[in-house]
């Protein structure tokens, strides 16, 4: 019986052919494992499989090789935007993405990272800020937020001491290299379909040679945050969203125009 209901016309879901089988690491409820899935719909959809390259570097995405289907390079911490830099001038026809964490992006590879921009390498950067070192232990990150518990400020990012948080995005919305900057997010349905929909258009204005695209994926961390994913997506919406509030921060001129 079930059989007969598994039926295109039926089907509410299908996993991306560019999606591997292999099992995702990330905890329970984490938006990396979402912000994976809608890369990987927008790939199989515009169709460009093989003339796709991710880097992914060291943190939570260390192991991103293991769940896309096309050809990924490794980099070391901080560093994606550099190795991406090379291999899209090398190939500058293929499709070249990095997939970066806050820490790795906004703090180990800061340099790599606004210089990039800078430059106006034609790759597109995804960076997904949930504010925290993920995998190294929850450590303080640039984008933790001011008074927000870490293991390396127990007791709240202190400004005095600590600075304020970076906000990359709108850092590199600055920079005459970037073509396309905005800051989406995963948790809830319409969020996802906006997301998904920027990456798309990050991807195809690669084609255009005009310069980086940079996505922000604003997301949680409930292992680290010590919190269910209900309650992290709760604390995310009251808490990171007031200081990295959604939408487009740099549009091409064309759209600005529409």
């Amino acid at each position: 019986m079930a059989e007969n209901l598994i039926k295109p016309e039926n089907l509410v879901y299908k996993k991306s052919g560019i999606m591997t089988d292999r099992v995702l690491h990330y905890c329970p409820g984490c938006g990396h494992g979402t912000a994976h899935r809608i890369l990987a719909e927008v790939i199989e959809e515009l169709g460009i499989q093989n003339e796709t390259i991710g880097v992914a570097p060291v943190g939570c995405s260390v192991l991103a090789y293991y769940y896309f289907d096309v050809d990924m390079q490794e980099a070391a911490h901080g560093r994606a935007p550099a190795v991406a830099t090379g291999i899209k001038r090398v190939m500058p026809e293929k499709y070249v993405f990095t997939y970066q964490g806050d820490g790795d992006l906004a703090a180990i590879g800061t340099a790599e990272t606004i210089h990039a921009c800078n430059r106006g390498e034609n790759i597109l950067i995804v960076f997904v800020n949930n504010g925290i070192y993920g995998m190294t232990g929850g450590q303080m990150a640039p984008t933790t937020l001011i008074g927000m518990k870490s293991s390396t400020s127990p007791f709240g990012r202190d400004i005095k001491t600590m600075g304020s948080p970076i906000k990359m995005t709108e850092l590199v919305a600055q920079l005459p290299g970037t073509y396309y900057v905005t800051r989406q997010a995963v948790h809830k349905p319409a969020n996802v379909r906006k997301a998904k929909k920027a990456l798309k258009k990050a991807l195809e204005y690669q084609k255009l040679n005009k310069g980086t695209c940079f996505v922000e994926i604003v997301s949680n961390c409930p292992s680290n945050w010590k919190m269910t994913p209900v309650q992290s997506n709760e604390w995310m919406e009251e808490n990171m969203f007031p200081y990295y509030p959604l939408g487009d921060i740099k549009l091409p001129q064309d759209e600005n125009k529409k």
